[in-house]
């Protein structure tokens, strides 16, 4: 489908510049087709260069306007260096989406403190460097901080504790704070910032645990008995990054199908 198409989705974030970290695959890559095809000028940010040059080129093909920056979350530097780029490129990013994330499963008295360490570095210092940076620049803007919006996504691990996921769990509850705190901090100047918990999802990183035995049982375990779509959380994206969510900040979304209750 054509970004060019009229029978495309509405252009809802035309003259939007959006910052997407952990651009090169699964949600990432979702959010930027979306938003590249509802009219935004697309950064997609991550270690892996070049499966985001390949994003790039399929978005600019069909129309839209992408770019591919190195980005490390944990190093403050390419945080800086990242969001340089995008501004030379498009001008300011006044839209952020705070989504690079990884997770190490076990139970904890078998989780090595590195990969808790790891964990946090990334969930919890790159959500705060990637956030904090946006909003800084934003503030700094001429008058166009009520542009802000920005997005954390967190998980409902952040929310309730999951078997065999304590340090994830800790960093995504992080995160929902950080969201928080920066709304808080930054409500006079009309940056919205927003923290997503999505549920249990279909992704290429789990699709071969959830063909497995343990992950049929898990699903079957579900309230109804099923994952969500990883498309299922695409019309909160969009909404909170657009114009309508001026009024919208503060808020902790959870999309879980259920699956919490």
């Amino acid at each position: 489908m054509s970004l060019t198409d009229k029978n495309d989705m509405a252009r809802t974030h035309e003259g939007r510049t959006v910052m997407i970290t952990g651009g090169s695959s699964g949600l990432g890559a979702l959010f930027a087709r979306a938003l590249a095809a509802a009219g935004a000028r697309v950064v997609v940010a991550a270690r892996r260069v070049d499966r985001l040059e390949s994003l790039v080129e399929e978005i600019r093909s069909n129309g839209g306007e992408a770019l591919a920056v190195p980005l490390d979350v944990r190093d403050e530097a390419s945080v800086v260096a990242a969001f340089d780029m995008a501004e030379a490129h498009f001008g300011l990013v006044d839209t952020v989406i705070a989504n690079a994330g990884v997770n190490s499963s076990g139970m904890a008295v078998d989780l090595p403190i590195e990969d808790f360490d790891a964990i946090q570095s990334v969930n919890c210092r790159g959500v705060f460097l990637t956030v904090r940076e946006g909003g800084k620049r934003l503030l700094a803007s001429d008058g166009m901080a009520q542009r802000g919006r920005i997005v954390v996504l967190a998980s409902v691990g952040g929310l309730n504790a999951l078997h065999g996921l304590v340090a994830y769990c800790a960093s995504k509850a992080s995160a929902v704070m950080l969201a928080r705190a920066f709304a808080k901090e930054w409500v006079k100047a009309g940056i919205s910032v927003n923290a997503l918990c999505p549920g249990y999802m279909l992704t290429d990183i789990n699709e071969e645990w959830f063909e497995s035995a343990s992950g049929k049982r898990m699903i079957e375990r579900l309230p109804r008995s099923r994952l969500m779509p990883a498309d299922a959380i695409l019309p909160n994206v969009l909404h909170l990054t657009s114009d309508a969510a001026a009024y919208v900040t503060g808020s902790v979304i959870a999309i879980d199908d259920a699956q919490m209750l």
